[in-house]
């Protein structure tokens, strides 16, 4: 603990820091103090200035209240041992050797404090005396439009019944510095309006106590304090509490502080909203003054009234931001739910997004893709801002509004995103919302330098007050509680959607499943089924070429040989439906695979159609694969004989096969350089009855490429293609490792 009256000292930081200023041990010389045993009144402790009024009063202690002074305080003895536990009671006015003194008590550490402070000469008698003040101060207060005006009102009337040089209110930041907001004032002290002095000038341990000790009156900064005898408390063990106490003696760094000031008194009041400390009123006198016993109970009460009404105000103007903000979600909450795609939802009215956070841009990523609305850094710069971000893992919204201070990378987007605000959407992917907040470069005027300090091992009060102005950069307007809430929310309501989405996605792919299912077997009875009527239309019309071939007419003949052609191109197309419906019925028998082997195989087979034709085969090493050798020399005889289909009408048809290992499959492709085809309809190319040519132009079912993909899906594999009209083309599939496997 600190010495009291060591008021020159310079104090330790470390020790400032813990200096427990509710047990100072000392109170201030305007009255004095009793601790009582609260059984029988017995004083146990007691803090008695040395006036002359009180110098001739001996010991106190082990005497009881009916004794001293004279029995001065006989008659208030039962008032004070029914002092309820909680708060001051103000129990009346009694006279010590002619002298009148307010006499008030309240109960800590199980000890009753009785304390007795002086009247002041003339002092205003009873609270019906300043009842007209406060009258007025309440009927103004309906008109008050906002906080600002509240406190602009509060602050000229409690001057008006206080009669101080200058009154002040503070209100405290997020960080705990406090910039004056509202000031009166006559000419005896200088202004601090809008000055911002920092959260150093209040430690922890004073916002604590001023949050628990509504009021404090300093009357007299050069005061000396007046020791508690005995120190420590003899039935307790431990100093007295002195946290709840009108005259408890306050640190000597604050009464520097007060010299510094060039105030001589110093009275606080706080405001408080919902047990927080929210500000202060902070009164001042150039002079010592005494602020009357009653006039701090008036200014108790109106600092009270002042709490409620800030609260009120600001409940009111959250409860319509909130209602505004809750109209933007349900606006965007319909946009998302309209659309497959929550994310096209939400980008669809850019401004909606942006207002909800009051943010000039925004960012939604998720699963690889990124759309920006308004103003926002770079699509690269977003996604390392999201690799940071989702580097610690934060399930919660991440705020800040100097993003450089946490990532140094956001030096390079100041202009578009010095306040970023990111809520997290999925809990597996790297997929976020993000707002962001331009750079907004003004100037505090602190009240003096909060960087000076002439010793920085030691602390010692502030000896300048002086405005110095700071140049804030790389710093965006802050974001309120509010601006996180609807964000919070706003993931609340996409979470929704999207499990939404993905149940009812679960849902329609069991739909589909089954339904494919279905159309497989029916696919496959129906082939199976047509395939003999077609052959025996084919053998019976080659028998009717044969019997009575003579006695046909040209014509004849050739209606019987379309009947062929039309029988025979209807049962490949019968039996290519019977290979496409076996795919997913057929069990995967996955072997070591010799893919040259196998390709050289299928070429040689495929002989019967190239015979004649000039074709450079350039076959490349292909590697050894695990998988069903029949289904890939199914994918083989439809790319092998596509190409050889689409090179027909070049002089040299060049047919490549390649097949290399990559990372974790190996890619192979067969290229032409036959017709080719339009880009445009790529997508078409894999599909079910999918011709980019004219039937007339060449054969073909349009099921073969159908049934390469799904032979290497079932692989695990990928297919696509890349071509150019005129200049051939290319199409790729690829096989994945597995385990064992040598490229």
């Amino acid at each position: 603990m600190i010495a009291a009256n060591s008021t020159t000292a310079l104090l330790d930081l470390d020790a400032c820091a813990r200096e427990q200023i509710h047990i100072p041990g000392f109170i201030q010389p305007t009255g004095l103090l009793l601790v009582l045993e609260p059984e029988d009144g017995t004083i146990v402790q007691s803090g008695v200035p040395g006036t002359p009024l009180l110098q001739d009063v001996g010991c106190l202690r082990g005497q009881t209240l009916e004794h001293v002074f004279g029995g001065a305080l006989a008659g208030l003895a039962p008032s004070v041992l029914a002092a309820p536990d909680r708060g001051t009671v103000h129990l009346g006015i009694v006279a010590l050797k002619g002298v009148t003194h307010h006499a008030t008590a309240h109960r800590a550490q199980g000890m009753i404090l009785l304390e007795l402070e002086e009247a002041r000469p003339g002092e205003l008698g009873s609270l019906e005396d300043l009842y007209p003040l406060i009258r007025e101060f309440m009927a103004d207060l309906e008109r008050a439009p906002d906080t600002a005006a509240l406190c602009d009102l509060a602050a000229r009337q409690l001057r008006r019944i206080t009669g101080l040089d200058r009154v002040l209110i503070y209100r405290f930041d997020a960080e705990w510095n406090g910039t004056v907001i509202a000031q009166s004032r006559n000419e005896a002290l200088p202004s601090y309006l809008d000055l911002r002095f920092p959260a150093l000038d209040i430690p922890a341990q004073a916002r604590e106590l001023y949050r628990t000790s509504r009021l404090r009156l300093i009357a007299n900064c050069d005061y000396t304090p007046v020791p508690i005898e005995p120190p420590i408390n003899p039935l307790t063990g431990q100093p007295v509490d002195l946290g709840q106490a009108l005259l408890r003696s306050v640190s000597p760094v604050h009464l520097q502080y007060m010299r510094n000031m060039g105030t001589g008194t110093s009275m606080s009041i706080s405001i408080l909203r919902e047990g927080r400390l929210w500000g202060l009123v902070s009164c001042h006198n150039r002079a010592p003054c005494r602020v009357p016993y009653n006039v701090r109970t008036a200014c108790d009460l109106l600092g009270q009234v002042l709490s409620l009404q800030v609260a009120a105000k600001e409940h009111a103007a959250e409860v319509e931001q909130r209602v505004a903000r809750r109209a933007i979600q349900a606006r965007l909450l319909a946009l998302m739910a309209a659309e497959d795609d929550f994310l096209k939802g939400l980008a669809r009215e850019p401004a909606q997004l942006l207002s909800l956070t009051r943010s000039e841009g925004a960012a939604i990523v998720h699963l690889g893709r990124c759309v920006l609305l308004g103003r926002t850094p770079g699509e690269h710069m977003v996604m390392e801002l999201v690799k940071w971000l989702d580097s610690a893992r934060r399930d919660d919204a991440f705020q800040s509004d100097s993003l450089a201070s946490e990532w140094p990378a956001a030096l390079d987007c100041k202009d578009t995103a010095s306040g970023l605000l990111a809520v997290p959407i999925s809990q597996m992917h790297a997929s976020y919302v993000l707002w962001f907040r331009p750079e907004i470069v003004h100037t505090v005027q602190w009240g003096g330098d909060p960087r000076k300090q002439a010793d920085p091992t030691r602390l010692s009060p502030r000896t300048s007050f002086e405005a110095w102005k700071e140049t804030v950069r790389l710093r965006s307007l802050p974001w309120t509680q509010a601006d996180v809430e609807g964000a919070l929310e706003l993931r609340t309501a996409i979470v929704d959607i999207v499990l939404r989405k993905a149940e009812e996605m679960a849902d329609l792919n069991e739909q589909l499943v089954r339904s494919n299912k279905e159309l497989e077997a029916f696919s496959y009875s129906v082939s199976h089924d047509l395939r003999a009527p077609f052959r025996h239309i084919v053998g019976y019309s080659e028998l009717l070429l044969q019997s009575a071939g003579e006695k046909l007419g040209d014509q004849e003949k050739r209606f019987v040989a379309t009947i062929i052609e039309s029988a025979n191109s209807a049962g490949a197309l019968v039996d290519n439906l019977l290979s496409f419906s076996q795919m997913g019925r057929t069990t995967l028998g996955k072997v070591r695979v010799n893919m040259h082997q196998l390709l050289e195989e299928v070429r040689r087979l495929l002989e019967v159609d190239t015979a004649g034709r000039d074709i450079e085969w350039n076959i490349g090493s292909l590697p050894t694969v695990e998988a069903d050798p029949m289904m890939l020399r199914l994918v083989f005889q439809n790319l092998l004989s596509n190409a050889i289909k689409f090179t027909r009408d070049v002089g040299t048809a060049v047919i490549q096969v390649s097949g290399e290992a990559q990372d974790n499959e190996y890619v192979f492709c067969v290229r032409d350089n036959g017709c080719g085809f339009d880009m445009r309809y790529v997508h078409k190319l894999f599909g079910v009855f999918q011709r980019l040519h004219h039937v007339e132009e060449f054969e073909g079912t349009g099921i073969g490429l159908a049934n390469v993909r799904r032979i290497i899906e079932r692989h695990g594999g990928r297919t696509w293609a890349a071509g150019e009209v005129g200049k051939g083309a290319s199409v790729y599939f690829t096989l994945p490792k597995t385990s064992g496997m040598q490229p």
